[in-house]
């Protein structure tokens, strides 16, 4: 790993980072990549967004993100970055996405905005925009009969990367002030499909994977079905279920590929294969 640099944050004079979503998986992440660099953090969420500026107090650099799918990203962001300006916080790192202007994908267009308000925020800041993640199909290979379930197509490419990486990354951007004003998009080291992916798992496991593939239309059909049922309590709404649609529908045409470079020159090393990944967490 790269030598960092603490020219923002000071934990031996108690200085703190927020982490906005900390308790999410991202969240989790970051937290943990800060935590092994002796950095304090200070958890951001709903209960803390009712007064964000008494929450921000104290802190010098704050991770913003809005919870996934956010109706209103932008005006999420912008009550952050005001609290922040109030709370005397100065150093901001926002977590974007890969490929943000696609005007395809609502929530993609929601984070470009978002990007243009941190830009023009007065603050000392960073953009990070992480590519999907290898570990958020990891669930449906724990089970007895693993599993890869996608609705779009199999065989178009991503550059996945791992939570890890993208919380060693963000800490490292968060504590070296050489990184204020870059944005990167951050992919791991291989351009790959799910059906590569698939081929990987079942090397991993020594076992058939079962690949799933449907597709965009039929995904929104089966949770329209699900939405009707008054019972359920995880169904999504009607808006999440289009915004979802349309990201699906463009991966199924497009993919999401992304480079390799910036996550590995932040690194210091490789970000981790999608078989590093498998091996980690399913051997």
């Amino acid at each position: 790993m790269t030598e960092i640099t603490r020219t923002t944050i000071d934990p031996a004079a108690g200085e703190s980072v927020a982490v906005v979503g900390a308790r999410g998986k991202t969240g989790r992440a970051i937290s943990s990549a800060l935590k092994d660099r002796a950095v304090p953090t200070i958890p951001i969420g709903r209960s803390e967004m009712t007064n964000p500026v008494e929450a921000l107090k104290g802190c010098r650099a704050a991770y913003l993100m809005a919870p996934n799918l956010h109706p209103d990203e932008r005006d999420f962001i912008s009550t952050l970055l005001g609290a922040c300006r109030e709370a005397g916080v100065d150093r901001v790192v926002y977590h974007s996405v890969a490929a943000p202007y696609a005007p395809d994908m609502p929530h993609h267009v929601a984070k470009a905005a978002s990007e243009d308000l941190v830009r023009r925020s007065g603050l000392q800041w960073s953009i990070l925009q992480p590519c999907a993640y290898i570990d958020n199909l990891l669930p449906g290979l724990r089970g007895q009969n693993p599993h890869v379930a996608v609705p779009y197509s199999v065989d178009t490419r991503f550059g996945l990367i791992s939570l890890a990486d993208l919380g060693e990354i963000a800490a490292a951007v968060l504590l070296d002030d050489s990184h204020i004003g870059a944005s990167y998009e951050l992919g791991g080291p291989q351009q790959l499909t799910v059906r590569d992916y698939a081929a990987a798992a079942e090397q991993v496991l020594g076992r058939a994977v079962e690949l799933e593939a449907s597709t965009p239309q039929q995904w929104v059909a089966a949770h329209r079905s699900a939405g009707a049922d008054s019972t359920s309590g995880t169904s999504l709404d009607l808006r999440e279920i289009e915004w979802l649609a349309a990201m699906f529908s463009y991966y199924d045409n497009h993919g999401l590929p992304c480079g390799a470079l910036p996550a590995r020159a932040i690194l210091g090393r490789p970000a981790r294969s999608v078989e590093e990944v498998l091996c980690s967490e399913l051997s």
